[in-house]
């Protein structure tokens, strides 16, 4: 709710800590990096970059091929105890120093290689995430017809195999079959949505190594997709802010149909019991527990740096905390809220053609472009609705994909730091994506796909793990629990929470750790539907996972090796204790521990360098809604 203009002209002359919700400010507490206009375009975004095209296309898929409702289980257990004390860790990380993923590592500067793993990391999701989106266009391209190009099994690259579920109604059903006709032709059949994805928008090659042709319709729409997120991102945060307004509210609004439409459906009830009933044999699968945690940190974008990216442009003591639950809670609502629309549309495809629910739709990203384009055959005006539920996929990827650019182009801001490259940061956004472009045009050949879900499986899976685990252990551990705990109160006015302390001490490095041990243990090669990968494939997929995981070692060798010192110890202890320039990156926020000592150079500014200073720092107190603010503001 907007504050009175009273209340706005009391504390124009104080300090507007962004901690009071619905502030309405213009003005940048931080002249040098920027900051947020005001916190809802924080949350909107946050909010849109953990809300994105894993909770429609992944959340369902992992559901479907782990056991259903089993899945919920350990899903929900991992967001409690890992997801959750993750995310407020990285906001509170971020917003305390106003630096990026790399900036952040003032922390303890041998663990650096944390900040460029997590770089890794989002430049490999950045590639096939586009991809993902560039597919989306050419549906949404395709859907502007009269009649949908997959409702039918009469196109010249459908199969005899295939069978619609309005060809009877189009009086194209196929002669009547004996009993053994039947069965072989109910195990072969595919959908006109499924041949329509394989046989004519990805004309799927035969091996990953057979590349073929590069598909220009998908290259030209990988084009549009760049160019999108190159003119929303132009300004930074002061561009993409305004426009997450609309890409992250106005997908619920389809989603809320599609769900009205799908529970109306015969057979629907099926598909949601199968969704919902646990398969508890699954349980004991560590490949489930596993699925759950990379979820998690690929829904919740933990171990991404897009987290500590969008927490840095903050203002200092914005609630934090309130924003971490906020965030997570609508993100796994809406992973939960998409799989009833999807299990509601997959009961339906199973009742008409007579086999189980887990017999009906494609595995991996195809189930989006398979399941869902058959189910929009059957709404009235099926164009419209195809055009609406594409162009909702589409602003879900480019939620994510804003703050995965971000990411990648505020770590080279930062760490350049010069006022040089800050007034050039247009150009480093064009250049990030011309290059990622450029690395995203083999994924647009005939073997795309297989090349699109190796970088799925090994690049964005335990490799987060092991990023959050050691960035968990080093904060906690090295720079010291205690110590991280007085920062939060510093910031926040309040300490973190007793269960997120336990949580971030004991709880989710242990889970964490055990599950990528049982991961290890249980590996089983990647395969799309019956293909399986070859070697050299998986040994591709194994290189990029650990290409982010080696950064960290790498690094604090590197470190080691320039840190000051006589012996390893002592080497050792000053590569791992917090650099002089750690802490709040403006003048006005160092207190206590981080005031600045006569004599010293810190890389801090003036709040606002265009008036004088007060000889007395203001310190951050409590407010009576448990948020902090200064002593000198009047609210």
């Amino acid at each position: 709710m907007p504050e009175p203009p009273a209340m706005v002209d009391k504390c124009s002359g104080g300090l507007l800590n962004g901690a009071v919700p619905g502030e309405v400010t213009k003005r940048d507490e931080n002249v040098k990096r920027g900051n947020w206009t005001n916190q809802i375009e924080f949350v909107l975004t946050s909010v849109g970059y953990a809300v994105g095209l894993g909770n429609v296309w992944r959340f369902p898929y992992l559901c479907y091929r782990n056991g259903g409702g089993a899945f919920m289980f350990p899903y929900f257990i991992m967001l409690v105890f890992c997801g959750i004390p993750l995310f407020f860790m990285e906001l509170s990380f971020g917003q305390f120093a106003s630096q990026g993923c790399l900036g952040v590592w003032r922390i303890s500067p041998m663990f650096k290689g944390v900040g460029y793993g997590m770089m890794v990391v989002s430049t490999y999701i950045g590639i096939y995430y586009n991809v993902v989106i560039c597919l989306a266009f050419y549906y949404f391209f395709s859907s502007m017809t009269r009649v949908l190009p997959w409702t039918y099994c009469t196109n010249p690259w459908n199969t005899p195999d295939c069978s619609g579920v309005l060809d009877a109604a189009n009086g194209s059903a196929a002669p009547p079959l004996n009993l053994t006709q039947l069965l072989n032709h109910t195990l072969k059949r595919t959908s006109p949505s499924e041949e329509f994805w394989r046989r004519y928008v990805l004309k799927l090659s035969d091996d990953i190594g057979n590349l073929g042709e590069v598909r220009l319709p998908l290259l030209g729409c990988l084009g549009i997709s760049w160019v999108i997120v190159f003119l929303c991102l132009f300004k930074g945060v002061k561009s993409s802010g305004k426009v997450v307004y609309f890409t992250a509210t106005f997908p619920y609004v389809v989603l809320t149909i599609l769900f009205v439409r799908g529970i109306t459906l015969e057979g629907a009830v099926t598909g949601i019991m199968y969704y919902l009933t646990p398969q508890w044999d699954k349980i004991l699968d560590a490949k489930v527990w596993g699925d759950a945690a990379s979820q998690i940190f690929y829904s919740l974008g933990c171990a991404w740096g897009g987290l500590i990216t969008m927490a840095s442009y903050n203002k200092f003591h914005n609630n934090c905390y309130r924003d971490s639950i906020i965030i997570s809670v609508t993100n796994c609502a809406t992973s939960v809220y998409a799989g009833f629309v999807i299990f509601s549309i997959l009961g339906f495809m199973a009742q008409h053609l007579g086999v189980d629910v887990s017999q009906v739709a494609d595995h991996g990203p195809g189930l989006a472009f398979v399941a869902y384009p058959e189910a929009l055959t059957l709404l009235p005006i099926s164009p419209l609705w195809s055009i609406l539920f594409f162009f909702m996929l589409i602003l879900l990827g480019l939620g994510t994909q804003f703050c995965l650019l971000e990411t990648l182009v505020t770590a080279i801001v930062d760490e350049v730091g010069n006022d040089w490259i800050i007034r050039r940061k247009m150009f480093v956004t064009l250049g990030m994506a011309v290059v990622g472009f450029l690395l995203g045009v083999p994924l647009t050949t005939q073997a795309g796909i297989y090349w699109l879900l190796l970088m799925d499986n090994y690049a964005a899976s335990f490799s987060l793990v092991i990023i959050s685990c050691i960035m968990c252990v080093s904060i906690m551990y090295i720079y010291g629990h205690r110590n991280y705990f007085k920062d939060i109160e510093m910031m926040l006015g309040f300490p973190p929470p007793l269960f997120f302390q336990i949580c971030w001490r004991f709880f989710s490095p242990a889970i964490i750790f055990f599950i990528l041990v049982f991961t290890v243990i249980q590996y089983r090669p990647i395969a799309y539907n019956t293909y399986v990968y070859p070697t050299w494939a998986v040994s591709i997929g194994f290189l990029m996972a650990l290409s982010s995981v080696l950064c960290i070692p790498l690094y604090a060798v590197y470190k080691l090796c320039r840190a000051d010192g006589n012996t390893l110890l002592q080497r050792l202890k000053n590569a791992t204790k917090p650099s002089q320039d750690w802490g709040p990156a403006l003048a006005e926020h160092r207190a206590g521990r981080y005031a600045p000592t006569p004599g010293a150079c810190l890389d801090v500014q003036p709040l606002n360098p265009e008036k004088p200073r007060s000889e007395d720092v203001a310190l951050p107190v409590q407010g009576s809604n448990g948020s902090a603010h200064s002593q000198d503001s009047r609210l």
